[in-house]
């Protein structure tokens, strides 16, 4: 039973595994594809400013050296394109992959450029008992429940075994009559320690039996603490690249703020066009680094799911009415409080 328990939740790890690393993959896709037209706006702007630069130059307003700027920027902004592309394909064949499927099955359907997914919103708090879905929990505590049980196992090796037969004399106790028939030799087993008895045999296995139920214990209470961590260091992450994405979407909006001014100066005379695709240009970078920074939040998000055991029941993680009673995590206690 404890082998098929086990079995059963290596499979959901690997479930967990799979859904964690697809659903990292996705947002990631829809990250590049977002970043790659960031990037194409970039290079036309890049462009409008190498062609009003060399313009400039030709009617003697400019020097080769601001002209080698403008082409060099350009140059720089489209050789981003090729990573991007790079990695979009990359991720579409690994998601045709983990769906099962060919590598480039799915390349048409997930071409289509699609924003990122929203932030999930999380519960102000959850029971720690969450935590008890992990499936490497869920099978430590089947191995340790099941060497706990050993040790009943053992101890009742102690109790003599006997057939209490039903057809003696029915004015004595069967019990006593079954004790009797062992003579002398059963007295003396009955009187001596156990060691002489079996031989060590029996307090051997009771011995082996605790030693293994305790080893099992430490397995449990290292496994709680390690997902405890996992859930510790993914709330870490989140907290800090939640701030990160503040301060980014904060950039991203002033960079705009700033655009839009150069281009009101630049209706009313009082400001050159160049520096009006220089403040576009850096919107733009404002902009890539908070896709990049939701992008991380995202990730940051499913590895907080993963941690808590989430995905393979097909449920919301607020929802703490788990396949798993607290009255049976009797072991989580009996884990730690030892």
């Amino acid at each position: 039973k404890r082998l098929v328990e086990e079995s059963i939740e290596n499979r959901r790890a690997i479930l967990v595994s799979l859904l964690s690393e697809l659903a990292s993959d996705y947002v990631s896709l829809r990250g590049v594809q977002e970043r790659l037209a960031v990037t194409e706006r970039s290079i036309d702007v890049a462009q409008r400013s190498r062609e009003l630069t060399e313009k400039l130059y030709t009617h003697g307003l400019g020097n080769t050296l601001a002209v080698a700027q403008a082409q060099t920027e350009e140059h720089l902004e489209r050789s981003r394109l090729a990573p991007l592309h790079s990695q979009e394909e990359r991720l579409i064949h690994a998601i045709s992959v983990l769906l099962g499927e060919m590598p480039g099955k799915l390349e048409e359907e997930l071409d289509v450029r699609k924003p990122l997914p929203t932030v999930p919103t999380f519960p102000a708090s959850l029971p720690s008992i969450v935590l008890a879905n992990r499936p490497d929990i869920r099978a430590a505590e089947a191995h340790y429940a099941a060497d706990t049980a050993q040790v009943g196992v053992a101890v009742a090796n102690l109790y003599p075994k006997f057939m209490i037969p039903l057809t003696f004399n029915p004015n004595a106790s069967a019990a006593y009559q079954a004790f009797q028939m062992g003579g002398m030799a059963w007295s003396f087993m009955m009187m001596a320690s156990l060691p002489v008895i079996h031989g060590g045999r029996y307090t051997a296995e009771i011995a082996q039996a605790r030693a293994e139920a305790e080893a099992s214990r430490l397995v449990y209470r290292k496994t709680v603490l390690k997902a405890f961590e996992e859930v510790e260091d993914s709330l870490g992450d989140w907290r800090h690249d939640d701030e990160l994405v503040s301060q980014l979407e904060d950039a991203a909006q002033d960079s705009g703020l700033a655009r839009d001014r150069a281009q009101k100066l630049f209706g009313a005379g009082l400001t050159g066009y160049l520096n009006v695709l220089t403040t576009e240009q850096t919107a733009l970078t404002a902009q890539d680094q908070a896709v990049v920074g939701r992008t991380a939040r995202l990730r940051d998000a499913i590895a907080l799911y993963t941690a808590m055991g989430a995905g393979w029941q097909g449920r919301q993680l607020t929802d703490t009415r788990l396949p798993v009673e607290i009255g049976k995590q009797n072991a989580l206690a009996r884990a730690f409080t030892r």
